[in-house]
């Protein structure tokens, strides 16, 4: 133990002396031009009185220590690759205090706003893209001003401020805030920063057209022309049909041709070509209609003939439901990816339809070689597009046998139309739905079945097929069967108006007033301005006793047909109901104001004169009745009756003796004259002789007629009358065409004015109201 101390005892030093000790590295050579000792075990360490001492190796493992930090230098735990340290500080945030740094910022900040408002003009939000624009505008001017206040002035932005402008007037165009808009746009095309800023006249000429200042506009297309260089020819092309748009506004045609033939001939399109044909129209030149037409229809179609397959399937698939199941299989993901494909495919649709809609338009107008005839158009259109678009001549096809149905030429319409029975699905489907429409027409209800069967065998998803199909059975009498059919239809085409009103009347039918209304009403809004349809809803009311609710509906129906007398006839007698005479006069002279031969206006004007004690205006409506009627004697008596009833006796007994020389076996005038012959002091014993005579005839005649139908009566037990025996059924007062009712349902006992002596007696039982319809 002594000598251990004694080993130890010269190697005493501070530890906190340690840097500033000598190295004792015995790597280090001791002296310059000497080599260090060589690295090993014979390297022994010395004690300061030059005894060796005890070497110094390790106990433990390299690396290790079990107190923590114990190593100089080491971490606590093993770890080479300081994996443990974690991820390194954040740097500090760099102070953007200056100047410039602030204008970048701001000017991030007014890029934003700009791109946040374009971004909500294209979701349609024109008010919230207008605030974002003006602050855009606002920030903008800031950052302009900050720079002009630190000495930046050579970086301001133009393009910024350009921009800035721009979507500005854009945003006020939106928003249809014109003035503002046009206001922004001529303060950039002023500025001459701004090289193409001649462009936006362009959009000054669009809103200017809005306004409907078509000169105004046209000579913001020019001025734009003069500014963009013949290089750009494509915007050029479409400033020369803004100028032909234009023009057309203004009916000045011939202008308008200019512009669209300056554009055929440099780029042609299908919407100008299809323009350019509808000023040619305009004009009536027969043969610049041909000539342009020919020019349309050889215009190159972008899609190729994959594409061009695939619209032809989305024109015959009346459903687009049926074209998605058909598709599904053939490129599946890049044909519902490929936008340019779906592009191609639009664009083609509509240069067929401009191409078929030209062909309508200029085939009745178009005669060729000297023939007059109406259909010359027609084969020429048909052998024009035979050659490049056999899909579109094949319609115009349809059309020339829809064009003999409209002159009446119903053999040479299924004639053209059987020629498609050996054509392709589509083409046959439709085909056989013009047909089974002809055939129905003709009243061949077993050929239209047959037709319409054919149809929807080829398209189950043909609308106009199935409604065909439904119009057989409820001829029929099928009801059920038809009223599933068209609501067949109107699940695969749900506008479908045929079918939704048919299926109105095919419940009134049968009765079903809570479906016919639900029925009627949709269509009211699909097509609200049509006139038949309202009167269903107006007769559907007042059929369930919804008088007011009616009348409601008629005067919506007159608003869109003032002048139909029936209409008018109908709210005259539901006025007449309500015990509002004023109302029911009054429609009643508007109805035979529009057509002043109706027998039920006039006798109902009548009554209400006579009534009114107004017997010259009555005379007159008579007299008219007489003159439609000329061999109807009541008539007659009621006009010799106004006269008798104003005190003109003897005009009265001239006309009741000319009446009685054309009918001598009218009892009811030898009444009248026995009674007015009396009054008169005149002889009448002729007259009576005659009437004894005439009522012992009748009175005979009578008992002969009840002696035969004496064992009828016994095995029939007698019914009381009741009027709703002689009223038509519901569904059929519907269906029907306003007729004057309830003329009969009243009649008044005319009020007694004055005393008359007993010998009057029997002439002032003859009442004209017994003769004439009740009110």
């Amino acid at each position: 133990m002594d000598a251990n101390e004694d080993l130890y005892s010269d190697y005493d030093y501070d530890i906190g002396g340690f840097g500033s000790a000598p190295s004792s590295n015995p790597f280090q050579p001791k002296t310059p031009g000497f080599p260090a000792s060589r690295m090993g075990t014979a390297s022994r360490l010395r004690t300061a009185g030059g005894t060796e001492v005890r070497p110094m190796t390790s106990t433990t493992g390299s690396g290790f220590s079990s107190k923590p930090g114990s190593s100089l230098g080491r971490p606590a735990n093993f770890d080479p690759l300081n994996q443990g340290r974690g991820p390194a500080p954040p740097l500090a945030k760099r102070e953007d205090n200056s100047a410039e740094d602030k204008a970048r910022e701001y000017e991030k900040q007014v890029h934003a706003l700009v791109e946040a408002s374009a971004d909500l003009a294209l979701k349609g939000d024109a008010d919230g893209a207008l605030e974002k624009a003006k602050d855009a505008g606002k920030r903008e001017r800031a950052l302009c001003k900050h720079r002009e206040a630190n000495g930046l002035v050579d970086q301001i932005n133009i393009d910024l401020t350009y921009a800035v402008c721009f979507n500005l007037a854009h945003a006020y165009h939106g928003a249809r805030m014109h003035d503002e808009a046009l206001h922004t746009y001529s303060l950039l095309v002023k500025n001459k920063q701004y090289p193409q800023s001649g462009r936006l006249r362009v959009n000054m000429g669009n809103i200017y057209f809005e306004q409907q200042k078509y000169q105004t506009a046209i000579k913001m297309y020019r001025m734009a022309l003069d500014q963009i260089p013949n290089t750009g020819k494509h915007i050029r092309f479409k400033i020369f049909r803004n100028i032909g748009n234009a023009f057309v506004k203004l009916g000045q045609f011939s202008d308008a041709v200019q512009s669209y033939e300056t554009i055929m001939g440099g780029d042609p399109d299908f919407h100008t070509g299809f323009n350019l044909i509808l000023c040619y129209y305009a004009l009536g030149d027969a043969e610049k209609m041909r000539r342009g037409f020919q020019k349309l229809i050889s215009i190159p179609l972008e899609a190729n003939d994959d594409d061009a397959d695939d619209l032809d399937r989305a024109l015959g698939s009346e459903s687009k439901e049926e074209f998605k199941e058909e598709t599904k299989h053939d490129k599946e993901t890049a044909a519902a990816k490929d936008g340019l494909r779906h592009e191609l495919l639009k664009r083609e649709k509509e240069a067929r339809t401009y191409m078929l809609t030209a062909a309508r338009l200029i085939a009745p107008e178009l005669r060729i070689d000297g023939d007059d005839s109406k259909m010359a158009g027609y084969q020429f259109c048909i052998e024009s597009l035979k050659q490049d678009h056999e899909s579109v001549s094949s319609e115009m096809e349809i059309e020339r046998a829809l064009k003999y149905m409209r002159v009446k030429e119903f053999g040479k319409a299924i004639e053209a139309l059987k020629a498609f029975e050996k054509r392709d699905q589509h083409l046959k489907a439709m085909a056989a739905t013009n047909l089974s429409f002809i055939y129905f027409l003709e009243g061949d209800i077993r050929s239209a079945d047959k037709y319409a069967d054919l149809a929807y065998e080829h398209d189950r998803y043909n609308a106009r097929a199935l409604v065909n199909k439904g119009n057989c059975l409820a001829v029929r009498g099928d009801y059920d069967t038809a009223k599933q059919f068209y609501l067949e239809a109107i699940g695969v085409e749900a506008d479908c108006v045929e079918a939704i009103y048919d299926l109105g009347l095919v419940n009134l039918k049968m009765e079903l007033w809570a479906e016919a209304l639900q029925a009627f009403e949709k269509l009211h809004q699909v097509v609200p301005n049509n006139a038949e349809v309202i009167y269903q809803i107006a007769a559907l009311h007042e059929a369930q006793g919804q008088v007011d609710v009616a009348l409601k509906w008629y005067n919506i129906l007159i608003t869109r047909v003032p002048s139909d007398p029936g209409v008018l006839l109908r709210m005259g007698q539901l006025c007449n109901r309500n015990d509002d005479e004023a109302q029911a006069f009054h429609f009643h002279l508007e109805s035979y104001r529009h057509y002043p031969v109706s027998l039920d206006v006039i006798s109902w004007l009548g009554v209400w004169y006579v009534k009114s004690e107004m017997y010259e205006k009555a005379i007159h409506f008579f007299e008219r009745a007489a003159q439609i009627q000329p061999k109807e004697v009541k008539w007659r008596l009621m006009v010799t009756s106004c006269y008798r009833r104003m005190g003109n006796y003897q005009r009265a007994l001239e006309l009741y003796e000319k009446v009685h020389a054309e009918h001598p076996e009218n009892a009811e005038c030898l009444r009248y004259l026995v009674a007015i012959c009396k009054d008169l002091g005149q002889p009448c014993d002729h007259y009576q002789a005659k009437l004894s005579r005439l009522d012992q005839r009748t009175q005979q005649q009578s008992q002969g007629q009840l002696t035969r139908a004496a064992p009828q009566r016994d095995r029939t037990p007698p019914r009381p009358y009741s009027p709703e025996r002689r009223a038509s059924p519901p569904q059929q007062q519907h269906l029907a065409a306003p007729k004057a009712r309830g003329l009969a349902d009243q009649n008044p006992e005319r009020p007694r004015t004055a005393a008359k002596r007993p010998d009057e007696d029997e002439f002032d039982d003859a009442d004209v109201g017994e003769m004439l319809p009740g009110m």
